[in-house]
């Protein structure tokens, strides 16, 4: 698996949005209702949507947040041979300070975690760790 990173690209071509998020400095992960372990909000743009309304949407949906300062980090991709027919497939990475958060979740996610660190138990080890530590060279997180 090869992950690149991106200042710029054609928005036609990103495919996901994915949101490094934090809550009163700790982060913010979500638990799928059919998996066992973590994962950063994010899901795949739908047709017609910008991928930062894609992010806030995504966002929401997961974690249940209204109240949020949102940025862009960068572009990145992903190449996996059995991912896509093997072809680089990229997507929007953001970074985003929550507020305030619903009292319900209205999405497919169990529930929300905080963490002071990243966990161990993630949904895509190879991946999650990587845009994390992308976005703290670029001076997002601390």
């Amino acid at each position: 698996m090869q992950i690149k990173f991106y200042d710029k690209m054609e928005d036609s071509l990103l495919k996901f949005a994915v949101i490094i998020a934090k809550m009163d400095g700790k982060y913010v992960f979500c638990k799928h209702r059919e998996r066992s372990t973590y994962e950063i909000p994010g899901g795949h743009r739908e047709d017609g949507e910008s991928i930062l309304d894609a992010a806030k949407r995504e966002l929401y949906e997961e974690t249940g947040a209204v109240k949020y300062d949102i940025k862009p980090v960068c572009i990145y991709s992903v190449t996996a041979p059995d991912e896509f027919a093997g072809a680089e497939t990229f997507g929007g990475l953001f970074y985003a300070e929550i507020e305030e958060l619903e009292k319900e979740l209205h999405s497919e996610i169990e529930r929300i975690a905080f963490f002071d660190e990243v966990p161990q138990e993630l949904t895509y080890p190879l991946i999650q760790p990587k845009l994390i530590d992308e976005a703290k060279r670029r001076g997002f997180i601390g």
